[in-house]
């Protein structure tokens, strides 16, 4: 129950109340001054619980018996049908002659004042390659150059720090053992990104694992030809995403998102460099130690052959 933060009486004050009037025999001032409250209040719920025992006690609904103004069950129909051919708002409300803000109410209590809430939730599609190297997640995530304390520890957005410039956090995965390979870098230019392709491939080569394919998103350093003939030197094929659908590059985001979690924001940092430094130690627990939920708690190295275990 949601009682009021100003509430002078509650259930069990009422039954106290009713309890020092009717058996302990006090009077109906003397309970009033002991419970702070007016006569008139003892004996309303003194008449209610002659009504309807202790259940009367409890608090009653504040919703109105009758709503005259209230939008009839054929008309918010004909809202939720106008909404489902994706008219906006202001075309219902226009149509229909109502207020655009009548319209918005209807369609917040109907769930449906996002266009994207007009279409079914697809189902998740997890999926997971038979080898470790059978395919690589690489993505790119910007992260701002660290000058000075930032708002993230003193929680003040309107102090900002001019032309500190970005750092380009480049991020592999491997879609069956999970294991990660990430490197800061000072740009996402096809050069930069092409380097950290052949990087990331001698990587998992020193694991003796056979890198066959990379999955990555559209951005211009992977459709670039750079990365297209060291994909063809290096024996990969080369996956692409959808466009506007990070999930298809799923395990990649998700990666991204722990290591903002528990590495770039973990703790404050004086500077980028310090930052950077800390990234292969994080990388290091990540892979041995970390218990990872989609391999029922335990770390990647967990599927690799033990004779790799060391070289991680």
């Amino acid at each position: 129950m949601n009682l009021h933060s100003l509430a002078r009486t509650t259930p069990r004050s009422r039954a106290l109340l009713i309890q020092r009037v009717l058996v302990q025999k006090r009077s109906v001032t003397a309970t009033a001054e002991a419970l702070g409250v007016s006569p008139r209040t003892v004996y309303k719920w003194l008449a209610r619980h002659r009504q309807g025992g202790r259940a009367a006690l409890q608090d009653r609904s504040s919703r109105p018996r009758r709503s005259p103004r209230r939008l009839h069950a054929e008309r918010i129909e004909l809202v939720v049908r106008l909404r489902r051919c994706r008219q906006t708002s202001p075309q219902i409300a226009r149509g229909l002659k109502m207020p655009c803000s009548t319209v918005a109410r209807v369609l917040q209590r109907a769930g449906l004042h996002r266009l994207k809430l007009l279409e079914p939730q697809e189902p998740p599609r997890r999926y997971e390659r038979r080898r470790p190297g059978d395919l690589l997640h690489l993505d790119i995530k910007k992260l701002g150059r660290i000058v000075r304390v930032g708002h993230r520890i003193h929680g003040n957005r309107s102090i900002r720090t001019e032309g500190a410039g970005w750092e380009f956090v480049h991020v592999c995965i491997d879609d069956r053992s999970r294991l990660a390979y990430v490197e800061v870098l000072p740009n996402e230019r096809q050069d930069t990104t092409t380097g950290y392709l052949e990087r990331a491939v001698a990587y998992y080569r020193r694991l003796d694992i056979r890198v066959r394919a990379v999955m990555t998103d559209n951005g211009p350093a992977y459709l670039s030809h750079l990365f297209a003939f060291a994909c063809r030197t290096l024996g990969l094929r080369h996956l692409r995403t959808r466009p506007y659908r990070p999930r298809t590059n799923g395990k990649a985001e998700r990666f991204i998102q722990t290591l903002l979690r528990e590495w770039a924001y973990a703790r404050p940092y004086l500077n980028s460099w310090l930052r950077i430094r800390a990234l292969k130690t994080y990388l290091r627990y990540y892979n041995r130690r970390r218990p990872h939920g989609a391999l029922n708690g335990r770390p990647p190295i967990s599927r690799l052959p033990l004779a790799c275990e060391q070289r991680v």
